[in-house]
This record gives C-alpha cells, structure tokens and sequence, in this order.
C-alpha cells in the first residue's frame, strides 16, 4: 500500500502551528505518511483587518489557552522577540501590520523551497522551535542557519534559490492559500485529507483516527 498523504497549510506567525509540529514531524517518522507543508502568509499579512474586528475578549482568552496548551504538551513557548510579523498599536490600542516586513516573507518563502527539497515539516519544526522557544535575536548570528542545519538543509543555498526565483515561489504560497481556502477553512495549522479539513493542533488526534480508518500504517 502506497503511503497516505496530507496537506499542512501552516504559518510562521502561528504559536498554534508550531505546537502542532512536533506531532506531525513524528507522523512523518513514524507511518506510511507524506505530510506535505504547505507555508502560508499569516493572518495579520492576508488579513490584517482582522485585529481591527475582533471580539475584545479574544487577546485575553488566546493568550490563556496557549498558555496552558503549551504547558500541557510540555513544550516551551516564549512570544517571539523579534515577532515573525512587525505589527504596532493604533490609537485605539488594536495591532495594525507594518508596510515593512523583514522577516516573515523571507522565512515563508524558505518554507516554500524547504518542501521542494523534501524536507519541509523538518525545517518548519526546527524554525519554529527557534523562533517560539526563547531565542532572543533568532534572525542574527548562526540561528537561522544551524536551525535549518538540523532540518537537513542548508540555509545559504535556501537563500540562493529565493533570491534567485522570487517571483516563482511568491505564486507557489499565492497557490497554497488558495488551497488553504478550497480545503475549507482560513485558520493555520489546517490539515487536509481527501477533501476534509481538520483545523488546529487540538484536531490532530481525529485526524490521526480518521488516517487509521484508511488503513494507515507503521513503517518498515
């Protein structure tokens, strides 16, 4: 039997999706699986007016519950410093995204040609632990680069085939959030599976039933 497949359509942005990770990379590992990576712009880059419409209860209750999912995953999380997304408050206190974007273009396309090159939950793993498990400064230095290491890839040759094919990839994550969206939902992670989304990282264990259901396997 040849191995199931499934969509990620993950961000670098998403404190959600790097909780997720670790459990799919192990998927990955450990079945007959194909987990294919699918990097997405944020919602505060293809949604930005979001943060002006949400409900006021929101920030307080996202921030408790990650909290405590991170902690019950026994996974360290620390809010990024710098943030993948440079976003500053209105005068109404509400976040609104900087026209100036440093960094979360650069890491989504990374993710965009780390999957071309078969590797792309690994480097989505290791580079969010990066960013989301307390490394101050995670853009200077080595970081970026023996994280990418870890993940089996090498960041300077990554850098290369951006710098080289911008445009090519900027289609290929204009593709994938059209996927995301014909998948049937908008959030990060969503995992897709023979048409059916599952969205979140709480949605992993009916999505690893749902893939039992179809026969999915251990490896040799």
């Amino acid at each position: 039997m040849s191995a199931l497949e499934i969509d990620v359509f993950w961000s670098f942005r998403s404190p959600w999706s790097y909780l997720a990770t670790p459990r799919l990379r192990q998927w990955q590992e450990r079945y007959e699986l194909d987990v294919r990576f699918r990097a997405v712009y944020p919602i505060a880059i293809r949604t930005p007016e979001f943060f002006l419409q949400m409900n006021p209860l929101w920030p307080s209750y996202f921030q408790r519950d990650l909290v405590r999912v991170a902690e019950f995953l026994e996974l360290p999380l620390t809010w990024p410093n710098p943030d993948p997304v440079q976003q500053y408050l209105g005068d109404d206190g509400r976040p609104r995204t900087s026209e100036e974007q440093p960094h979360i273009h650069r890491l989504t396309r990374l993710g965009i040609v780390a999957e071309e090159q078969s590797r792309g939950i690994e480097f989505a793993d290791e580079i969010s632990r990066l960013i989301w498990q307390g490394t101050a400064n995670w853009h200077e230095g080595g970081h970026l680069a023996e994280a990418t290491e870890r993940a089996g890839l090498d960041l300077a040759e990554l850098d290369r085939v951006v710098a080289a094919e911008e445009d090519r990839i900027e289609t290929r994550i204009e593709q994938n959030q059209a996927d995301h969206e014909k998948a049937g939902h908008w959030g990060v992670p969503t995992m897709a599976f023979k048409g059916e989304p599952f969205f979140g990282q709480d949605r992993l264990d009916v999505l690893l039933w749902r893939l039992r259901k179809e026969g999915l396997q251990d490896r040799a």
